[in-house]
């Protein structure tokens, strides 16, 4: 997402009428549906998150450098989108593999018999 004109997207713009439909959205679920979807599937899925947001922020090791990140709320906005759209990408990815799994052992299994 490259913007060189330097202008705010219209889908970061958070003055429209000063409501966030999607914080509203999120502040209206239980505690438990929030920590259900927040809570990773798989190991696999927990690893590629973790390994891109270091991507994203820096890879540092915290045992030999004093790292602190400062940004403005704005580029704090679009790492969240980020990272939120990379979890929806590998959501998906991990739900095709196992499909893609289960067809593969079906078929193994169709063949056997």
């Amino acid at each position: 997402m490259n913007n060189s004109s330097g202008h705010t997207p219209a889908f970061w713009d958070n003055d429209k009428g000063g409501s966030n439909s999607l914080l509203e959205y999120v502040q209206s679920m239980s505690p438990e549906t929030v920590a259900q979807l927040s809570r990773p599937v798989s190991s696999e899925v927990m690893q590629a998150m973790e390994h891109n947001i270091i991507g994203l922020l820096g890879g540092l090791p915290a045992q030999h450098f004093d790292i602190s990140v400062t940004t403005s709320r704005e580029h704090l906005g679009r790492l969240l989108a980020s990272a939120m759209m990379s979890g929806y990408f590998l959501k998906s990815a991990e739900q095709r593999l196992a499909f893609e799994e289960a067809i593969v052992s079906s078929g193994a299994t169709e063949e056997s018999e």
